[in-house]
């Protein structure tokens, strides 16, 4: 996938490839939980679930955009923070097997000690649905596309279009919490993410994360 810019940093995305290559999508679970990788989470052509306890993030700045997959365009509401903790965070990625053998499920959790929340540094999500309990700090709705401050601020696409759209809107808050989240997204990039206690397990069928209370 081609590398794309957002808050003035490039990141290069990688795709999670369940099958087969297992070993490395654990290898890169391990560098992410010592904090040592940039990360870019995406899966061509399918979106994915993810549940938390909390999300406590800063320099909150949203606007509407659009996710590319399997040659499709889908619409979704950008989310980034400069900084955030989350807890007891689950991720789940469902994918269809070949020749008709059913569903494989991808399930990463981390965070689930609530004294080791995940951390992320320049997070970004597009999400295409999200329900949770929201709290926001000094919000500022109708941010123009173009503006914005500190590391989300929103920048000009390759075309010099803002990424918001020529007619870019948003919001941007000096923090937001998040409580029971559930959302569906289509990607997540962060300029570093450490996930504490991170586990990862692959399961037959459609397995999707529950509600953090759920477990």
């Amino acid at each position: 996938m081609e590398s794309q810019v957002r808050g003035g940093t490039r990141w290069k995305r990688f795709a999670l490839v369940m099958v087969p290559s297992v070993a490395a999508t654990a290898a890169i679970g391990i560098g992410l939980a010592q904090g040592a990788l940039a990360a870019s989470f995406s899966v061509s052509g399918v979106d994915f679930k993810v549940t938390a306890k909390q999300l406590d993030g800063h320099n909150l700045l949203q606007y509407g955009s659009v996710a590319s997959g399997a040659g499709q365009q889908h619409p979704v509401v950008v989310s980034g923070f400069s900084d955030a903790k989350i807890t007891r965070m689950c991720q789940s990625v469902v994918q269809p097997l070949p020749f008709g053998l059913g569903d494989v499920t991808m399930t990463l959790k981390a965070g689930q000690d609530e004294s080791k929340p995940v951390e992320a540094k320049n997070i970004y999500l597009d999400v295409s649905q999200l329900d949770t309990d929201a709290t926001f700090e000094n919000i500022d709705i109708g941010v123009a596309a173009g503006e914005g401050k500190g590391p989300t601020k929103i920048q000009n696409g390759p075309d010099g279009k803002p990424n918001g759209g020529a007619y870019g809107f948003g919001q941007r808050a000096d923090r937001a919490v998040l409580d029971n989240v559930e959302q569906r997204a289509w990607a997540t990039t962060a300029g570093s993410f450490k996930l504490s206690g991170l586990s990862l397990r692959l399961s037959m069928g459609k397995n999707e994360c529950k509600p953090w209370d759920k477990y």
